[in-house]
């Protein structure tokens, strides 16, 4: 089976922490759902920093990625199905899946 990564892009901060709890609730609900195709499930990104063609470096990143999460799927169509699913939808936020291809140094 092919590995392909959700990337998580944008989404709206919760109004109240009641609301940030609710989301947290129906995405953890979601990535148990995907049981052991969820190969990686919920990695969360912070204090991105973007290096440049200079070598120089930049607080922030050149896109609006706040996370990722790598699962197992037959294929394209299938994970796209799955990320169709997922409630960071719900909250404005966009999502990019692509298949990983392994590399054989």
């Amino acid at each position: 089976m092919a590995q392909f990564i959700i990337v998580y892009l944008g989404g709206n901060p919760p109004a109240s922490p009641e609301e940030g709890q609710r989301h947290f609730s129906k995405y953890m609900d979601w990535l148990s759902s995907l049981g052991k195709t969820a190969i990686s499930p919920a990695n969360p990104l912070k204090n991105t920093h973007t290096v440049n063609a200079d070598g120089s470096d930049t607080p922030g990143g050149a896109t609006t990625m706040s996370g990722y999460t790598i699962i197992e799927a037959d294929s394209i169509i299938t994970a796209l199905s799955i990320a169709k699913n997922c409630p960071f939808l719900e909250i404005g936020g966009t999502l990019e899946v692509s298949e990983l291809v392994e590399m054989h140094c």
